[in-house]
């Protein structure tokens, strides 16, 4: 169990934390700016309330000399009541002013042609990315293209959950996004800055809702479409795995996961087609390495107590034939 937290602790390490909430796409950008213009009135507010109350304090405190008598008493004063109701009324309509139209400009954008579009759906506890228009499916990890603020080409999310209520959220990227049964919601980004996005289910979602995390890699245009270039070609392990192939599609493994050009074709746990493309297993809770990919198949509770994938119980060289076939897959 030491050896597994110390994998986990080393994936974390990879997450940065010092700029999580630095905005690089223009619905985090237009969030952080509304977030700070409230945070600054609401400041103003207790800088002045705070300092007529120390004023208050300090000039009509008790001194040595008061002979306990109450001061006379001030009632009806109209100019003051008439501040303290028509001063917090006005706050309050130029936040609402603000925040209204910064809603209005985030979720009232139109989707335009040609816009990349890519479902997304939660599951217990991982995220399944569908590309409709290219074909891809993978999972976890999100990629999409570099966005020019000059020529925005926004990447349009719409999200829908396979079982309970998850949350999908990409703090540099845009607000956080319920991800609700029955029902689909759409978002969007126009990433500005290429680079490696860390997200998260901000909504609890059951036992393993802390591991459910995701990753956004946002790349040139051209890195994208090889990226997308390969994620289009089938699976083509060579014929020194076939024995785990074998064993592969004669286990359980075939009814929740999908290979194309196999007989796989589950749709419950991860496209395994391109498997080893992916950074992380188990939703970023361990590195994709050969090492961690046989313990995840051996038993996953050992990693993610309470996931839903069974352990295989498979023999010793059987494992390691389906681990080197799942090794192949890239």
């Amino acid at each position: 169990m030491a050896e597994i937290h110390a994998k986990m602790a080393e994936v974390n390490a990879k997450i940065p934390t010092s700029h999580i909430f630095t905005s690089e796409s223009t619905p985090a950008a237009e969030i952080t700016t509304v977030s700070l213009f409230v945070i600054a009135i609401t400041a103003v507010i207790f800088l002045i309330v705070g300092g007529l109350l120390l004023y208050s304090l300090i000039r009509f405190g008790r001194r040595a000399n008061d002979d306990g008598r109450e001061p006379p008493q001030v009632y009806g004063s109209n100019p003051i009541e008439l501040a303290w109701t028509v001063v917090p009324v006005l706050i309050v309509i130029v936040l609402i002013l603000v925040t209204a139209r910064t809603i209005f400009s985030i979720q009232g954008k139109s989707r335009p042609p040609g816009a990349l579009s890519v479902r997304v759906i939660g599951h217990q506890w991982w995220w399944e990315f569908r590309y409709p228009d290219l074909g891809i499916v993978t999972a976890n990890e999100l990629h999409v293209p570099l966005s020019d603020p000059a020529h925005p080409t926004p990447t349009f999310l719409d999200l829908e959950s396979a079982d309970v209520v998850h949350s999908f959220w990409v703090p540099r990227l845009a607000g956080k996004t319920d991800v609700i049964p029955n029902r689909i919601n759409t978002m969007w980004i126009d990433p500005h800055v290429p680079g490696t996005y860390f997200g998260q289910c901000a909504e609890y979602c059951g036992t393993q809702h802390g591991n459910m995390l995701l990753r956004v890699f946002v790349q040139p245009r051209s890195e994208w479409e090889q990226w997308v270039a390969s994620q289009q070609r089938p699976a083509a392990p060579d014929a020194s795995v076939a024995a785990g192939r074998a064993v592969f599609e004669t286990t359980a493994c075939i009814n929740c996961h999908a290979v194309s050009g196999t007989a796989a074709d589950g749709r419950f746990g991860p496209d395994l087609t391109h498997l080893m493309s992916r950074e992380t297993i188990a939703a970023g809770v361990a590195l994709n390495t050969p090492a961690n990919l046989k313990l995840w198949v051996l038993d996953p509770t050992i990693m993610k107590p309470g996931a839903l994938m069974p352990a295989m119980n498979v023999r010793d060289e059987d494992l390691d034939a389906l681990v080197a076939y799942l090794g192949a897959l890239r």
